[in-house]
């Protein structure tokens, strides 16, 4: 089942973001994810889940990257690569510039870097 308002988050990132991934500028919507900075289930409010400031547009890649906390960004928009992740699997993910952040996107991805980001090698 679809989460109530993933619709409405996924077209304000595609709005905010003017329909391309920040890192690899791909524009082609079907490879496009809305990706949730903190978690919908570890929002605190409504608010918060449909906020674009919780959000990234990245291509699917990126994305499955993020969620899975192998990759994070500092705050000057620069991708933090997990020691987990390959060396094959970084050199895959092509990027050109580091995203443009605001604060309320920095604050947000403290909270990612804490709780989600893989910062250990997998034993």
């Amino acid at each position: 089942v679809q989460r109530i308002g993933q619709d409405i988050f996924r077209s304000g990132l595609i709005d905010y973001w003017q329909g391309q991934c920040p890192l690899t500028g791909i524009t082609d919507t079907a490879l496009l994810r809305a990706s949730h900075i903190v978690p919908w289930k570890d929002c605190t409010s409504d608010a918060e889940r449909l906020d674009v400031h919780n959000g990234l547009l990245l291509s699917a890649l990126w994305d499955a990257a993020f969620d899975r906390g192998l990759v994070t960004f500092d705050d000057e928009g620069q991708p933090q690569f997990s020691p987990s992740l390959s060396d094959s699997a970084r050199a895959e993910l092509r990027w050109q510039d580091p995203i443009p952040l605001t604060d309320k996107h920095r604050k947000r991805l403290i909270w990612h870097r804490t709780n989600l980001f893989v910062s250990q090698g997998v034993a």
